[in-house]
């Protein structure tokens, strides 16, 4: 199955209520590796770059290497761009061979946000691309107040900037941010089904790394077919680095090094898309 359109992938999670795990990779070997997990489980996956390893790794070199590790792909793979105010990057991104993009103008007013991204979503379409769109900034863990999902924007609004900007996927705040939570996060589950009930559209579930299972499942049947996954990546290749080095103290042969950080990411891949249901979803 050679790489398909986001919303393809999307869609059909969002039809038979799995969630699909939406993870950002930071180089070649951690973009193999969720790639592999991918494979050996059959099942779908987003891979997401952000707008700084992008810049850090070179568009060219960066798309270079998806192309190389997707050309014999047995799974449906899409790539996505994470998290872009940048409208020079995303349409970079899109010229180049992006599956979609997430342009994040959260910080503008709505209505700014709403005019930029029917922009957005009329050139993504142009090379056969998908949009999702936000209206709401996602905090970080450590920013957090206990009260983040009483600062959202109306479901009203949600319904207007969704329809007239014609977004694939929406990702709302509901009480969720990014990083490592210190405890469990109070979400407004409630408001992922109000959203999917009044657009008809799969939402994206940012923040995900740390959530319970139980948090997970019920969010994924309420339409969250694309689950993003971070921090747990970074997690996953970092420390595995440094139990490597810390168990072979002055081995310094790097490929001994890598295949540890491989079998890591590929273990937290697989972990996730279990978790999510997307086991044997492939077609």
């Amino acid at each position: 199955m050679p790489v398909v359109p986001t919303r393809e992938i999307l869609d059909r999670a969002f039809s038979e209520r799995y969630g699909v795990a939406a993870i950002n990779v930071i180089n070649d070997l951690s973009m193999e590796a969720v790639l592999a997990a991918a494979e050996e489980l059959m099942a779908p996956v987003i891979l997401q770059t952000s707008v700084k390893h992008v810049k850090m790794t070179g568009l060219d070199a960066m798309y270079a290497m998806w192309v190389a590790y997707t050309k014999d792909v047995r799974v449906p793979v899409a790539l996505h761009l994470d998290h872009c105010p940048e409208r020079d990057v995303i349409s970079a991104c899109l010229a180049k061979g992006w599956n979609s993009v997430l342009f994040d103008a959260s910080k503008l007013s709505v209505e700014e946000n709403q005019r930029q991204c029917i922009e957005v979503v009329a050139e993504a379409r142009r090379y056969g691309a998908d949009v999702e769109g936000e209206i709401e900034g996602f905090k970080r863990t450590e920013e957090m107040t206990g009260d983040e999902a009483q600062h959202v924007q109306s479901l009203e609004t949600v319904v207007e900037f969704v329809r007239a900007t014609g977004v694939d996927v929406f990702a709302p705040a509901i009480g969720n941010a990014h990083g490592t939570y210190k405890t469990a996060p109070h979400l407004d589950s409630q408001r992922v089904s109000d959203i999917v009930e009044a657009t008809g559209k799969p939402v994206a579930l940012h923040g995900g790394t740390g959530m319970s299972a139980e948090q997970f499942s019920d969010l994924i049947a309420r339409g969250c077919a694309k689950v993003n996954i971070s921090t747990a990546l970074k997690i996953a290749y970092m420390k595995s680095g440094y139990d490597f080095m810390t168990e072979h103290p002055g081995d310094y042969d790097p490929p001994k090094l890598f295949a540890a950080q491989r079998a890591a990411v590929m273990e937290m891949a697989k972990y996730h898309i279990r978790l999510f249901g997307s086991e044997g979803k492939a077609w």
